[in-house]
C-alpha cells in the first residue's frame, strides 16, 4: 500500500512538471503571457489557475489573460496581452500594429487590436476595431504576435493620423525595403471608401516615398516651413559621395538648383572641432557645385518667417 501511494504521488509530481513545462513553453513563445482558454487547453482548470494566482505563480494583466511568474512585461509582452484579452480571432493594429512593423510612430496609450465581434467592446487599456472588413490577405505575424500586415496597417492608420504620420511611415517601410505597392493597392482596392484611403491615396500621390525621414524635431519644422511655402526638399539626409573618398550627408536638398540646406542644432556644432569640420564639408560641397546654406536652430524654431522669406529667395517658386 505505501509503495502504490509513493508510485501514485510520483506519477502526480510528473503529471505536475509536465504541465508546468507546457505552460513556460506557451510563455516564452507568447512574450510572458498566456490565455485562460489556453491553460484549459493545456489541461489546468479555472480553480487551478485561481490557486496559482494567489500563491503568485500567475499574474492577471486582462481578464482572462495571465503573465507567467512574474508581472513585468516587455512591450511586446503588453502587445501580446492585448491580442489575447481580444479572443482568439484578435490582431494587433492601428499604431500598435506600426510599432512591430517598425513604422518610426511609437506607441500610444491604448493599445489598438482589431477583433472579430469587437463592436462596442471596451477594455481597459485597449482600444477595440472591428474586423468585418478584415481578409487572410490582411493577417499577418511579427515576433509570433498576430498582426495586420503592413499595407493594411497603413489604411488602418490613415484613419487619425497626421498626413506627417502617414509619410513618416511610408519613409520608413521604403527604407526597410518592406514597402509593396501591389500590397497597397490591394488593400485601397478593398478599402469600400473608408476615409483613412483618401488620405493614403493623397500621401501617395504627392509625396516622394523616402524622400523625408526627418530624425528630430527642428528638421520636422524645417521640412514643415518648405513646404508651407511649395518649396518641399527633394531629399532629407541624404549622402552625397566625395570623388577622393568618404561623402557627406545632407540635412535638405533640391536637386535642380543645386542646393543643400543644412539645419544646425544646437549640441553637434558647438565645439570648435566641428565648427572647423562642418566648414570644411560645406567647402568639398560647393567644389561638386552644390550650395550649402546654413540655419541656426534658434532661426527655425523662433523666427520661422525669416526663414521662409530667405528660402523664397534662394528657390524659385512658381
Amino acid at each position: 500500500m505505501e509503495g502504490s501511494c509513493e508510485s501514485s504521488a510520483y506519477e502526480s509530481r510528473n503529471s505536475q512538471d509536465a504541465l508546468d513545462y507546457r505552460i513556460a513553453d506557451l510563455a516564452f513563445r507568447q512574450h510572458g503571457v498566456v490565455a485562460g482558454r489556453q491553460l484549459a487547453e493545456l489541461g489546468l482548470g479555472a480553480s487551478a489557475a485561481c490557486r496559482r494566482v494567489a500563491r503568485g505563480r500567475l499574474h492577471r494583466v486582462h481578464r482572462g489573460v495571465f503573465a507567467v511568474g512574474h508581472a513585468r512585461l516587455t512591450q511586446n509582452g503588453r502587445f501580446m496581452a492585448a491580442v489575447l484579452a481580444c479572443g482568439p480571432d484578435a490582431w494587433a493594429s492601428h499604431y500598435c500594429s506600426g510599432v512591430l512593423h517598425e513604422l518610426g510612430l511609437g506607441a500610444r496609450r491604448l493599445i489598438d487590436v482589431t477583433a472579430h465581434g469587437a463592436r462596442g467592446r471596451t477594455l481597459p487599456g485597449i482600444r477595440t476595431h472591428s474586423a468585418a472588413t478584415l481578409t487572410a490577405a490582411d493577417i499577418d505575424r511579427i515576433d509570433n504576435i498576430p498582426c495586420t500586415t503592413l499595407a493594411r496597417t497603413l489604411l488602418d492608420i490613415a484613419e487619425d493620423a497626421t498626413q506627417r504620420d502617414v509619410e513618416r511611415a511610408l519613409d520608413h517601410a521604403e527604407q526597410a525595403r518592406r514597402l509593396d505597392m501591389r500590397a497597397i493597392d490591394d488593400v485601397l482596392e478593398r478599402a469600400s471608401g473608408r476615409r483613412g484611403a483618401a488620405v493614403l491615396r493623397a500621401v501617395l500621390a504627392e509625396h516622394r516615398i523616402g524622400s523625408t525621414p526627418t530624425r528630430n524635431v527642428l528638421e520636422g519644422t524645417f521640412l514643415r516651413i518648405c513646404r508651407d511655402i511649395g518649396a518641399p526638399p527633394d531629399a532629407v539626409n541624404h549622402w552625397i559621395a566625395f570623388p577622393q573618398g568618404s561623402g557627406a550627408e545632407a540635412d535638405f536638398l533640391w536637386r535642380a538648383q543645386r542646393l543643400i540646406v543644412e539645419a544646425d542644432g544646437r549640441d553637434p556644432h558647438t565645439t570648435r572641432r566641428a565648427f572647423e569640420s562642418d566648414r570644411r564639408r560645406d567647402q568639398r560641397l560647393m567644389l561638386l557645385g552644390w550650395r550649402v546654406v546654413r540655419f541656426t536652430w534658434r532661426q527655425v524654431m523662433f523666427e520661422p518667417d525669416a526663414v521662409a522669406r530667405t528660402m523664397r529667395g534662394l528657390l524659385p517658386l512658381h
